[in-house]
């Protein structure tokens, strides 16, 4: 908004719609869309479209629900997958007949470091950041063509709300599980305080000043990090072998 752009924002709750009108009235179009609910994206698409064409559209909607994957309810993987990755592929759907008209824009997804490394009680969640690498590396290579660029932007840890509402999921499921699951118990000690210290993560305007710089640069940057600690992910996956990397991930017993 304040580099002049008119921004259509999804949101899942009226109230949501209100407060961002109220903030900032015709610069803002909000949108209710729940991506677990299909035809709620498919009607938000239709409604972009036919306002004409679209310059840039950020996916950066995910949820983080931690649990060892030995015991997590396949029901709640679906969910992590439905969220951070089949639903970042039906809004682009939707939303490409209008990104075609603008005859330069630009697509930006919202992966993570754990896109890059993969830590213990977060599988599901770096799956579907991993997902989210090779569906934008795919997008990138089919559009080029037709002057649609695709940038990742990978985070570290940002100070935002998935921190809170992932612990209190992952309390959820855990308090589902057998006895045995106590066999994790220290790496989820270990996921529960890494999730509080998220609080203390990068200001997310780190992330949006990045976002502007893809929605507005000629030659965007296809894939960058965010964060100091994002930095330093991404340099130890390019220089250190795939056994070291391991060995710093690997949950204690």
């Amino acid at each position: 908004m304040g580099a002049g752009f008119h921004v259509w924002a999804t949101v899942r709750k009226q109230a949501d719609a209100d407060s961002l009108t109220a903030e900032h009235g015709d610069a803002v179009t909000p949108l209710l869309v729940d991506l677990l609910d299909h035809d709620s994206v498919r009607a938000a698409g239709a409604r972009v479209v036919a306002a004409g064409p679209l310059h840039g559209l950020v996916n950066n909607a995910g949820v983080a629900l931690p649990a060892p994957l030995e015991y997590m309810p396949i029901e709640v993987f679906e969910k992590q997958l439905d969220v951070n990755l089949v639903g970042q592929l039906l809004v682009t759907q939707v939303m490409l007949p209008a990104l075609f008209a603008d005859g330069d824009a630009r697509i930006t997804f919202i992966g993570s470091v754990a896109g890059r490394i993969a830590p213990p009680i977060l599988g599901a969640y770096a799956t579907s950041k991993h997902g989210v690498v090779g569906l934008a590396g795919s997008l990138r290579a089919e559009l080029a063509p037709y002057g649609v660029k695709v940038c990742l932007v990978e985070p570290g840890v940002i100070a935002t709300p998935i921190w809170q509402r992932g612990a209190t999921a992952g309390d959820q499921a855990m308090s589902a599980m057998p006895a045995d699951a106590t066999r994790y118990a220290a790496q989820v000690a270990a996921a529960r305080e890494s999730a509080a210290n998220g609080a203390s993560g990068a200001d997310p305007r780190v992330v949006g000043r990045i976002i502007l710089a893809t929605m507005t640069r000629r030659n965007p940057r296809p894939r960058q990090t965010a964060g100091r600690d994002g930095k330093i992910i991404a340099l130890a996956t390019r220089l250190l072998p795939f056994r070291a990397i391991y060995r710093l991930t690997a949950g204690k017993p």
